[in-house]
């Protein structure tokens, strides 16, 4: 979370409002690269344990794993949004009064 603070301070060269505005940037732009990832890695599994519980399992017993794939998806969102919260409220800076 710190990282993100120093390579916005180094874009914005001291200016407050953009050095704010890049901290939401990258929070964002890292996030949606993580919900990425990790989502495609999600459904991936899912499928895998998709097709293998269906073969082992009989014929009257499908079960139908898009609810799963709603939930852990949902989930998924939740956290990432939880930590990016709270990325961009560490790194951002308030004006001082003088």
């Amino acid at each position: 979370m710190r990282r993100i603070g120093i390579a916005a301070s180094k874009i914005s060269k001291g200016n407050l409002v953009l050095y704010n505005m890049y901290v939401v940037l990258i929070s964002f732009l890292f996030s949606f690269f993580v919900f990425i990832i990790v989502g495609a890695v999600v459904i991936f599994a899912i499928t895998i344990i998709a097709y293998i519980g269906n073969e082992i399992m009989d014929v009257e017993f499908k079960r139908d794993w898009s609810s799963v794939l709603a939930v852990c998806m949902a989930s998924l969102t939740v956290i990432i949004g939880f930590f990016t919260f709270f990325a961009i409220l560490k790194n951002f800076k308030w004006p001082r009064r003088k």
